[in-house]
Formats: structure tokens, sequence, C-alpha cells
């Protein structure tokens, strides 16, 4: 088998088969032509998981920069993952014409290669080792670049989530949850577990063939088995080059196999490989209850960015409350993590409550109940206004009189003309420590005859930069992705505002649309979509 895959690759090394490749170092520029031309070749950027990344990828920016950093001091003291994962290449179907017309796309973008690598640093370790515990062929461990381009946050117009776009019905049948907390879509340790999982389903089903499984993976079982069957009944061949499927799914297979055959060989398409280490990242910690996620990456002495980087399932800034209780941290922090986690008392770390709305209640009957204002709510939730839905389900920041924080405790009952300045000078705190401890924010108003908890000579964990990270995470920035969506029939700019939980107005501005014009069917319309919104009402 081995030998039928090196002749491909050797032939295509020796140009005998890509008869329309061209070195980028001989390419001096792009014509209008070839712009379309690549378009068609690679479709999948209407997801916005590709060439967009420039544009709307903060991702690559602000949540890889630490994860590049480590991974680039690694690379003396360890080899090189490209040479295990060249050896377990044992797909067919590289001499295809199909593949030639990719590999051709691919080798003229160097570019999005050096992006591809620096996000599957992290995760191909992990990935890889998984595809070999299950003695698939290491081609597969590279889908996640022709499905996300190896971005956790991908989202695409089809709803599908993560490294390996699942949609939700298919996410739930391999056991990914999906609540307001949590998309195990989004999870990169369970996500490609489920993954794999589904494949070897659709290998099996499809009698060993693991080009009709890739297929099925991309279009579903019941499209190829319906191709298969059409192609029977006339006589035809089964195989997956003589099926009549879906565009996407006829690009799709081809884009696997000709990325890997740029790894393969990639000095023979002038293309640089950027070393990744064949040693693991990122190491599995189960903690056991829900914790503050601003917090872990505090004692574990990361960044914020950088925890979100690695567990990008976390919707919010905590874990979710009934699991899963574990979390990604770099291997060299994984021991100091786990010995700060022994000593922290995480219930009295998590200071927050969730409510779900009734019929009739307001912000202020809420506030009322809980003893915190209404400023305080909506700055946690994001709220702009005071208008709330009947279901949606609010994080409620806990008063401080009902969880201890190691210091000593007072209670001041507020007088006329007593502020929140005056009370941090006379108790030598900060400001936005007593909003925190009351369920306040700094600009709300003291009633006198309240009653406000401060603390002194406090260990508390929730300093100032924990406060403001929780009530911001996760990064906003890294969750939005640019989508390019299709109109279809009937469809209006409320219906497709609803659809992707964005305002007319802002749809209208993304397009430069205004309320006389009508969307036609077939049309694109650019959105741009909190993926983190996707998760609790799919």
């Amino acid at each position: 088998m081995l030998l039928i895959f090196v002749l491909p690759i050797t032939a295509y090394a020796q140009g005998k088969i890509l008869s329309n490749y061209t070195n980028p170092s001989n390419s001096s520029k792009t014509t209008a032509t070839e712009v379309t031309d690549q378009a068609s070749l690679a479709p999948w950027v209407k997801f916005s998981n590709d060439k967009a990344a420039n544009e709307n990828d903060q991702y690559d920016d602000m949540l890889m920069r630490a994860v590049t950093a480590r991974a680039s001091r690694n690379r003396v003291t360890s080899g090189n993952i490209w040479h295990r994962v060249r050896k377990g290449f044992t797909l067919n179907g590289y001499e295809h014409k199909r593949v030639d017309a990719e590999l051709k796309w691919y080798a003229n973008h160097q570019d999005y290669i050096d992006r591809i690598t620096t996000r599957a640093m992290p995760f191909l370790y992990y990935i890889l080792a998984e595809v070999e515990k299950r003695h698939m062929p290491t081609e597969i461990a590279l889908l996640p670049i022709v499905e996300s381009a190896f971005q956790p946050y991908a989202y695409s117009p089809g709803q599908a989530a993560g490294l390996w776009q699942f949609i939700a019905a298919t996410g739930k049948r391999y056991g990914l949850e999906l609540n307001w907390w949590y998309d195990g879509r989004r999870d990169v340790y369970q996500s490609t577990q489920a993954a794999l999982d589904f494949l070897l389903d659709l290998h099996e089903h499809f009698e060993g063939d693991w080009l009709l499984a890739l297929a099925a993976y991309n279009s579903g079982q019941g499209t190829v088995d319906r191709a298969i069957r059409v192609n029977q009944r006339t006589g035809k061949k089964a195989d997956f080059w003589s099926l009549q499927l879906p565009k996407e799914t006829r690009d799709y297979v081809p884009k696997l196999l000709a990325i890997s055959a740029l790894i393969y060989d990639p000095r023979a398409f002038g293309v640089r490989l950027s070393i990744i280490p064949d040693k693991p990242y990122f190491e599995k910690v189960d903690i056991g209850a829900q914790i503050d996620l601003a917090l872990a990456a505090k004692i574990a002495d990361m960044t914020v960015d950088e925890l979100y980087a690695l567990n990008p399932a976390f919707n919010r800034w905590a874990t979710a409350p009934e699991g899963p209780h574990y979390l990604l941290v770099p291997v060299d922090k994984a021991d100091n993590f786990k010995r700060n986690v022994a000593k922290t008392n995480l219930q009295e770390a998590i200071k927050w409550s969730q409510h779900r709305v009734e019929p009739g209640e307001t912000l202020s009957l809420i506030a009322e109940r809980y003893k915190t204002t209404i400023a305080a709510i909506q700055k946690i939730n994001k709220i702009t206004d005071a208008t709330i839905m009947s279901g949606e389900s609010l994080i409620i920041p806990v008063a401080a009189s009902t969880v201890t924080s190691g210091g000593e405790k007072f209670e001041h009952t507020v007088e006329q003309g007593d502020t929140f300045w005056h009370l941090a000078k006379q108790y030598n705190v900060s400001i936005k420590h007593i909003a925190e401890w009351n369920s306040m924010t700094p600009e709300d108003y003291l009633i006198p005859g309240q009653t406000l908890v401060i603390w002194q000579n406090t260990k508390d964990i929730f300093n100032e930069n924990l406060v403001k990270t929780r009530l911001t995470a996760p990064p906003k920035k890294s969750t939005t992705r640019k989508i390019s969506y299709r109109v279809r029939n009937g469809e209006s700019l409320s219906l497709i505002s609803k659809k992707f939980r964005v305002t007319v107005d802002d749809v209208m501005e993304w397009n430069s649309l205004n309320e006389e014009q009508t969307l036609r069917p077939g049309q694109y319309l650019k959105l741009y979509v909190d993926v983190t919104k996707f998760s609790g009402k799919i």
C-alpha cells in the first residue's frame, strides 16, 4: 500500500502529473482570473475559517502568541512531528487530476500554510496520537486543515462548529454536550475523540473504503449511500471518484489528499513547513468542580488568553457547573497547576448564581431579589438596555456576605454622604473590591441604611484583574467569526438576523443595505457572529 502512495508523490515531485503547478517563487503577480480559480478551489473560505483570517481571525494574533512562543522553545529539544505524520500515510487516489488542482492552490499560498501550521502546533500531537491509537491513516490527523483551518472557534453558515465542524445533532450523538456554559464541539479533547469514532463508524459502514467514509463525514452517510445506489443501478463504478456528490464533497477529499501530498514533500513544491515538536503540548488536568477561568489562569501561571486558546469550549467566564471538570494546560504548567488547585477552595472561588428569567420578571425585580443592582447584572451579562426575555439565563453576582475570603470582615451601614471613594479610603481597600464584595458596580449609588460587606487583610483571589477578566471573558474578538451567508427563497433580513442572533441594523451596515432594498435568493450576505451564542439554544 505504501508503494502505491509513494509513486504518485514521486510523480508529483517530477512534474509528471501536476503539469499546471507553478512554484510560488516564480509567481510575481496574481491575476483576476487566478483569484477566481482560487475561490473555486477553496470554497470553504465562505465559512470564514480560512483565507479571510487576516480580516477577522483574532485567534491567530491574540490567543496563539503565547502558544507559539512556548512551542518554539521546545523545537530544539524534540523531533519534528511531520516525520511521524508522513510514516502513516496510506490513503490512495493521489494521482487524480482533482488533487492536482487543489495542490496547485496550496502550493501557491505559503502564508496560508504558515497560518495552519501555527494553529496546529498545540493540537497536532494529541490528534495524531489518537489517530495512531485507532490504527487509522495518519492523513486523517490533517483533516482539521480542511474542516476548519485548525481554528477551534470556526463556525459555518450551516451551524457546524469547532476543529472538526460538528453540527449539533451529530455532536450529541457522539457524546458532545452543548449548553449555555459549554460547547463540546469546540472542546479539542472531546471533539477529536468524537470525530475519530464517527469516522471509524463510517469506515465500517462503507466496508473499509476511507475515501467514501471521508465523503460521508462531509456530506452525510445518506447522501453517499444514495449516490452509490444510483451508480449501481446504472452499471457505473461506485468508488468516490465516480459518484455524483455535492460539489463541496467532490472537492473535500481532494483537498485532504492535496495537503497530505504537500506535507509529504514540501520542498518539491517550494513550500516551507514550520517545525512542530513531536511532544505533547498540553495535559488534561481533572479539577473535580467548577472553576473561574481567570482564577485557573492565575494559579496555572498563564494568561487568560492562552487558557481560552486551549479550552475554547467554554462560553462564559467559568467552566460548566455540571462539567466537564477538566482543563487543558501546557505540560510545563501542569504539575504546579495541580498543586495550586488542591490548595484552593473552589466553592468559595465561585461567586455567582444562575437565574432563568420567568414571564413578567424585570431586571429591577431580579436585582432586588438577589440584593444586587441592575447595573451589576447588565455589566456581567453584557446587556446594553433593560430588555430581558422570558427563558433567558442570567449570571447574578452573589454578595460576599455569603462568602468567606480569609480576611477580617466588616459590615458597614451606609450613612448620608457616604461614597465608594470615602469608604475605600476609610478601610484602605479599593473601590472595585467594595463593589465586587457587594454585587455592585462602582457607578451604583449608595443608599443610607444599606449594609455593605468590607474585607480587610484579605487573601481574596478576586483581585481587580480577575474581576475585570471575569466580566469580559471569553475574549470577545476571538469568538466572533465572519461568515458569508447565501440567502434562501423567502428569507428576510429579520429572519436572517434572528437565525444568527444579530440585529437587522448590523446586517444592513455590514452589507451597505438600506430599508428599500429587497433580498434576492442566492445573494450573499456578510455576517459577523459570536459563536458562543450558538451552544445553549441550538
